[in-house]
């Protein structure tokens, strides 16, 4: 072989290699400015301080005010049981109350076949509901079906 042929030959090499190694790299967080689309009552200042939680974060977030969570769209899609006072949608999922934003970026990253994640209900020491006394509370992923199952946990003794 000559040699520019084996300096195509490594060149190729080289540039497969790394091909290869992106491929099986772990995604990358969201990038800054990550759009996200909220629903919030006027009323609510708990919303207010999730979405500047999910700001801090690097989430870019459009923010709708609604008479009640019954008039925004997204809420439709979310089971009864799991709802809470704000919703959000980003990449083709819900996100329904007060969802960390690690585990909002974590959904993106892992991709998996839900329709989206809830924090039902408020609890205390979740994103925007503060508390000195945090209680464990789980984040549910849900189907279009309503079936649920634990995609992350937080809390005292629920780390």
């Amino acid at each position: 072989m000559t040699k520019s042929g084996w300096v195509v030959l490594s060149a190729a090499l080289l540039v497969s290699a790394g091909v290869g190694a992106q491929r099986s790299a772990k995604p990358a967080e969201p990038a800054r400015g990550q759009a996200i689309t909220v629903w919030k009552t006027a009323t609510c200042g708990c919303c207010g301080k999730w979405v500047e939680h999910l700001q801090t974060a690097g989430f870019n977030p459009t923010v709708h005010t609604v008479k009640t969570m019954d008039e925004a769209p997204a809420a439709k899609a979310v089971p009864a049981t799991l709802r809470s006072c704000h919703t959000a949608t980003l990449e083709g999922y819900t996100v329904e109350g007060h969802v960390p934003a690690d585990v909002i970026q974590k959904l993106l990253r892992e991709r998996p076949k839900v329709a989206g994640i809830a924090v039902p209900g408020m609890p205390a020491g979740s994103p925007g509901m503060e508390s000195p006394n945090p209680q464990p509370y789980d984040i549910l992923a849900f189907d279009a079906a309503g079936k649920t199952s634990v995609f992350a946990s937080r809390g005292p003794q629920k780390k």
